[in-house]
C-alpha cells in the first residue's frame, strides 16, 4: 500500500535536489566566465608588454647599427653617434621600465578583477541560496498542505 505522505515527501526531496543542482551549475558557469575574462585580460596585458619590449629592443639595435656605420664614415660623427646611441639606450631603458610597469599594473588589475569576480560569485551564490531556501520552504509547505488534504 502506497502512503501518499511518503510520496509527497519523496517528490519534495527530488524537487529540492534538482533545484540545488541547477543553482550550483549556474554559479560554476558564472565563476568560469569571470575567470576566463580575467585570464584573457592578463594574457592581453602580457602580449602588449612583450610587444613594447620587442619594439624597444629593435630601436636599441637599430641605434647601435647606426652608430657603427657613422663611426666608420667619420671621426667626428663617431662622437655624435655615441651620444645618439646613449640617448636611444636611455629611451629603450625607459620603455622597458614602462613595459614592466604596465605588466605590473595589468597583473594588479587582473587580481582586482578576479577578486571582484569572486565577490560577485559569492554574492550570487548567497542570493541563489536564499532563493533555494525560500523555494524549498514553499515546496515543503505545499507538500504538507497536499499531504494534509489526503
Amino acid at each position: 500500500m502506497v502512503n501518499t505522505k511518503n510520496v509527497a515527501r519523496l517528490a519534495l526531496g527530488v524537487a529540492l535536489a534538482a533545484g540545488l543542482v541547477a543553482c550550483s551549475d549556474n554559479s560554476q558557469q558564472q565563476a568560469q566566465e569571470a575567470a576566463d575574462k580575467a585570464a584573457a585580460a592578463a594574457k592581453q596585458a602580457a602580449e602588449d608588454a612583450k610587444a613594447l619590449t620587442e619594439k624597444a629592443a629593435d630601436a636599441t639595435q637599430k641605434a647601435a647599427e647606426d652608430a657603427k656605420q657613422a663611426a666608420a664614415e667619420a671621426g667626428e660623427a663617431v662622437q655624435q653617434a655615441a651620444d645618439a646611441t646613449q640617448g636611444a639606450m636611455d629611451q629603450a631603458k625607459e620603455a622597458a621600465g614602462n613595459a614592466v610597469d604596465a605588466t605590473k599594473d595589468a597583473a594588479a588589475t587582473t587580481t582586482d578583477a578576479v577578486k571582484a569576480a569572486g565577490h560577485e560569485v559569492k554574492e550570487g551564490a548567497k542570493e541563489v541560496g536564499h532563493d533555494v531556501a525560500e523555494t524549498a520552504k514553499k515546496a515543503k509547505e505545499a507538500a504538507e498542505s497536499a499531504a494534509d488534504k489526503h
